[in-house]
């Protein structure tokens, strides 16, 4: 077993990356100017944590490997981030309630991670909470938006909830890493921020006038053995080309 901390940054990093990216296909094509600019803004906000996250992660594992080499050179087996993260975009609506979850839930852990006894990973996380609490209110914003909307908008709305919830129920499984981790001060229990994960997502979904979303969350931690959907191989396919095709190269 590897060092559970370049585990835990890996996950932190990958999770961030992958969302990133996916936010970053929307540049050119969101539905007004003014939410285009700000969606690549979030995505930049998202990938900029990954590359200290990652950059650390190098460090920790001591064996020559940058950001950059942690981000284009792995396959999707190697990557630790959740899948409700790496799923194709789907309409406006379901890309607003994916980074809702994960936004929500990333607020919840970095506002432990803050408190961490390993001070750079401190440091990381009371940047990353900052930026996190507006990606939190810009995708709540757009869930009120569409629940209190037109009929239209509140069914794409109920139906991408329901879509994302399904994967939301890994979010807070602790596995040996965490526990390590948490032994050792560097990281808070995963199970203790999840009733402040469900009180802010429900005060949302609450001011959205949508029900709780039904669907049964699915099962299992397989992402951080490197499980993951079909769709991960082609977004790194993507992300990764011109790092593989021109190895070494700088610019």
């Amino acid at each position: 077993m590897s060092e559970p901390l370049f585990d835990y940054l890996l996950r932190l990093g990958d999770e961030r990356l992958v969302l990133g990216h996916r936010l970053s296909e929307w540049c050119g094509h969101g539905p007004i100017l003014e939410e285009d600019i700000a969606l690549a803004n979030i995505a930049l906000d998202l990938i900029g944590q990954a590359n200290l996250l990652l950059g650390l992660a190098g460090e920790v594992e001591g064996k020559g490997r940058d950001a950059d080499a942690l981000a284009y050179l792995r396959d999707a087996r190697e990557f630790r981030n959740h899948p409700l993260a790496e799923l194709p975009n789907g309409d406006y609506a379901f890309t607003m309630v994916r980074l809702f979850l994960l936004s929500a839930h990333a607020y919840c852990v970095l506002d432990g991670l803050r408190s961490s006894s390993h001070q750079e990973l401190a440091g990381i996380a009371a940047k990353a909470f900052k930026e996190t609490t507006y990606h939190v209110r810009h995708s709540a914003e757009w869930l009120v938006r569409f629940g209190d909307g037109s009929e239209e908008s509140r069914r794409r709305v109920g139906t991408a909830l329901e879509e994302a919830w399904r994967w939301t129920g890994t979010l807070f499984l602790a596995d040996v890493v965490d526990q390590e981790l948490q032994a050792r001060g560097l990281a808070p229990d995963p199970a203790a921020a999840a009733p402040a994960w469900r009180a802010l997502v429900d005060a949302v979904l609450e001011r959205a006038t949508l029900p709780p979303p039904s669907a049964a969350p699915l099962s299992g931690r397989g992402y951080r053995r490197g499980d993951h959907t079909e769709h991960l191989g082609h977004l790194l396919a993507e992300m990764q080309v011109l790092a593989r095709t021109h190895p070494g190269a700088e610019w």
